[in-house]
């Protein structure tokens, strides 16, 4: 499992005082050229970015695997040249607009019911819920598998049941 706050990039480009859709085509222009799992790190401060890049990497062979608002609005956006492989879930729990500590607690009841080895993806649009998965699993027997953002904003968790 690839740990988000170790992500490095191969290339980095900033594109800030560019509007869109200037900032998405600098995007597919350089990963046009890097190798696939190559990430590409995007600065930009155009605020229609962040939903142009979450759609159409939707529909490439590309995935957003990180954010960092931490220069807001500055966001870097952590882009890599194909997708990691799909996990099978046994079970989907769809948490979003629940409020933490809500999904971990729906998810701790479900994942009651799973046999061990088996996969829970939930998902959640709770900000601190990224930081309280990965303590939850961390302290308990259940395993993160991987977490992926899959909208600003929203992710998904695959937890195995241990």
């Amino acid at each position: 499992m690839e740990i988000l706050d170790q992500v490095k990039p191969s290339v980095t480009i900033d594109l800030c005082g560019l509007t869109c859709p200037a900032p998405l085509l600098g995007a597919k222009q350089v990963l046009d050229d890097l190798k696939p799992g190559q990430v590409l790190a995007l600065v930009s401060d155009c605020p229609g970015t962040k939903d142009d890049l979450f759609i159409w990497t939707r529909h490439t062979d590309h995935e957003i695997v990180k954010m960092d608002t931490a220069a807001a609005p500055r966001i870097v956006f952590y882009i890599r040249k194909g997708k990691r492989p799909a996990i099978r879930a046994n079970v989907t729990l769809d948490m979003q607009g629940v409020s933490c500590p809500g999904p971990i607690v729906e998810a701790r009841k479900l994942l009651e019911e799973l046999k061990p080895g088996e996969v829970l993806k939930l998902v959640s649009s709770c900000p601190a819920s990224r930081d309280e998965v990965k303590t939850w699993t961390t302290n308990t027997r259940h395993g993160l598998l991987d977490t992926r953002e899959i909208a600003a904003g929203v992710w998904e968790f695959y937890i195995q049941k241990g």
